[in-house]
């Protein structure tokens, strides 16, 4: 019962975090999983199951706050979920001894990512407004479904930051869009393991456990990203997804490191991770800083009310 709370406390977490900001249900959950030594396909199964409800959920709550736009959904949508079944029948054909670090090191690869992309750049808002091709749309889904599949999750990290670059979509509507396509491909990826695995290797409790937790939260951060700094928000999330994996690879039979050799591995990214969110914080306030209006009647850096300009003319 124990277990069963902590995963709906975990898939609540995680889907605050994805509605939030477009990723990381799939990457954090798939990483606890991993970690509790489930089979890795089975552990992409039991994610993917469960968001089924919690990105229809999802979905449906960014639609209520004016956060999706559906051409966008269905350009992306469509060719994502193709690759999902694709990357299921792949990660179900592999061993788990081949399964478990390779889909760590892919996602290592999407933690170092989200670390990178939110830590240095924040959310770029230019060329807000522009039209999506769907040559550009189509490649993107496939790629991140076939990822999203293969590593347990993949398609916000892939899709939101590549639709955030483009700055022809304000923040808002590109997270909502990503979360509300999710379905499509978690929908895909589920039938695409039940076909391969059958129910094998699948706790359907942990399934509800993983729905709950996501069902409460959907609502709750589809309000919040209109709130929560995104740059602070991808940092911290990047940074748990990094340590997590990098101990699953240190401890695989790819490596099998040696004590010593970890304890150093772990303390250079938890340095790391801590520089990041520090750099992070100080740059979300710098530009908090910049867009807040100084009050009338405030003086500093030169900036005079207008009463104190018409005393001087006098």
């Amino acid at each position: 019962m124990r277990t069963l709370v902590l995963l709906a406390l975990a898939g609540l977490g995680a889907q605050l975090v994805d509605g939030s900001l477009g990723m990381a249900y799939g990457v954090t959950s798939t990483t606890l999983l991993l970690a509790m030594g489930t089979n890795p396909a089975a552990a992409s199964a039991t994610v993917h199951l469960a968001e089924i409800g919690t990105t229809l959920m999802s979905g449906a709550s960014h639609w209520r706050f004016g956060n999706v736009d559906w051409k966008v959904v269905a350009r992306i949508g469509v060719p994502g979920a193709v690759g999902a079944f694709l990357g299921a029948t792949v990660l179900s054909s592999l061993s788990t001894e081949v399964a478990g670090p390779v889909m760590s090191l892919i996602l290592l690869g999407l933690g170092l990512y989200v670390l990178s992309r939110f830590t240095l750049r924040g959310l770029p808002e230019e060329r807000l407004g522009q039209p999506l091709r769907k040559r550009f749309l189509s490649p993107l889904g496939l790629v991140a479904g076939f990822l999203d599949a293969t590593g347990g999750g993949g398609w916000g990290p892939v899709g939101t930051p590549a639709l955030l670059a483009g700055g022809r979509m304000e923040p808002r509507k590109v997270i909502g869009s990503i979360d509300t396509s999710e379905f499509l491909v978690a929908v895909s990826a589920s039938l695409g393991f039940l076909y391969s695995l059958g129910s094998q290797g699948l706790d359907w409790a942990w399934v509800a456990a993983f729905l709950l937790g996501g069902l409460i939260a959907a609502p709750i951060a589809a309000w919040l990203v209109r709130l929560v700094p995104p740059r602070v928000l991808g940092s911290a999330v990047g940074g748990v997804i990094i340590a997590t994996n990098v101990r699953t690879l240190l401890k695989s039979d790819w490596i099998a490191a040696p004590g010593a050799v970890s304890a150093v591995v772990y303390l250079a990214v938890y340095a790391l991770w801590a520089v990041a969110l520090t750099y992070s914080i100080r740059e979300h306030l710098k530009e908090r800083a910049a867009t807040t209006p100084v009050p009338l009647g405030e003086v500093g850096d030169g900036v005079t009310s207008h009463d104190e300009e018409l005393a001087s003319r006098r």
